[in-house]
């Protein structure tokens, strides 16, 4: 297994996390237990969660998991904090002290660990100054409940102005960024790349699938797949679009051409780009764990890279696939 430094820490992590978003909810706990398993099998060491991944159902899986198989020890385990966790309180969510200090303590009860390898900001908020943030993740890696700190779909500029403030106050600075990146959205190149490899920041980007568009399911023929979720809603209408069945199409017939299935070209290609630590895939079955698993083993050329160039937009979009992903102030309907 090849083995990646998490940023500038010296932390080895595998290529590939194990993402947990589908965990309580659509996968069942016992069947997400199973697929913990199957992942420490096949050698991976990192796993990502959140505390609101329904409604910290996720954490309490990957909890039980890890204390079934005695593993906590071997893996790298991140999770993360900013969504609402009660609807009708206003100060059970965001990114001030009160907040962030009590969900840390929830979310290793639920995860039964003494630490929090990398515990990270789940988005950026403009009304709460990042000093306020920074403070609170740098008493608790004092005090040892958390030891990295680190960040998702922030802006360059967001993430230099707190590499700022950590600097100025002396405080413990983000070691890793969470942005959504994959073939038909690819606009973290353009400003984010260089910003984290200039200060040695690790990259782990969620939905490298674009939330299941890349796996092939969807045709240009025949677009609509019942159980998917790009099958109704806001989705629709936004992924189906003749130059983003381009893309799939390359995918596929490159997919074909080397043996392997189009979501597992399309997570090697992202797991090989310059910048990037290991992306985040995220199974609901053990099913398409298998099938993530065998992205380790696709090897991604520059001729494959200058193929899928051509049909997609280098530092931009084929399609910007979540709005809030804007790289800018942010207002969040969470």
């Amino acid at each position: 297994m090849e083995y990646r430094s998490l940023g500038r820490t010296g932390v080895q992590v595998t290529p590939l996390c194990l993402g947990s978003m589908m965990f309580g909810g659509k996968t069942s706990e016992a069947d997400a237990m199973d697929i913990v398993d199957r992942a420490l099998d096949r050698g991976l060491n990192f796993i990502d969660t959140a505390n609101c991944y329904n409604a910290g159902r996720s954490e309490d899986a990957v909890g039980k998991a890890l204390q079934r198989n005695g593993l906590r020890d071997r893996i790298v385990l991140a999770t993360k904090v900013f969504a609402p966790m009660d609807r009708e309180d206003p100060n059970m969510r965001g990114n001030h002290r009160r907040h962030i200090v009590q969900q840390c303590e929830a979310s290793l009860r639920r995860l039964q660990t003494d630490r929090i390898d990398l515990y990270q900001i789940h988005r950026p908020m403009s009304n709460i100054p990042i000093d306020e943030t920074l403070r609170a993740l740098d008493d608790l890696v004092r005090a040892g409940k958390v030891l990295y700190i680190g960040t998702s779909t922030f802006a360059a500029w967001q993430l230099v102005e707190s590499l700022w403030a950590s600097k100025e106050y002396g405080l413990n600075r983000f070691v890793t960024e969470q942005p959504p990146y994959n073939l038909v959205d690819r606009r973290i190149e353009k400003e984010l790349v260089p910003m984290a490899r200039t200060y040695g920041m690790a990259l782990l980007p969620w939905s490298p699938l674009a939330g299941g568009f890349l796996t092939g399911k969807y045709t240009r023929t025949a677009p609509k797949d019942g159980e998917g979720r790009h099958a109704k809603g806001r989705f629709y209408g936004e992924h189906f679009t003749d130059a983003a069945f381009d893309v799939v199409n390359c995918l596929c017939e490159m997919a074909d051409e080397r043996g392997c299935t189009p979501s597992q070209l399309a997570l090697a290609w992202c797991m090989h780009q310059p910048g990037v630590t290991a992306p985040i895939c995220g199974p609901r079955t053990m099913e398409q764990m298998e099938d993530n698993l065998g992205a380790l083993d696709v090897l991604v050329t520059d001729e494959d890279r200058k193929r899928l160039d051509a049909v997609t937009v280098p530092e931009g979009a084929v399609l910007p696939n979540y709005y809030e992903a804007d790289f800018g102030p942010h207002t969040y309907r969470w």
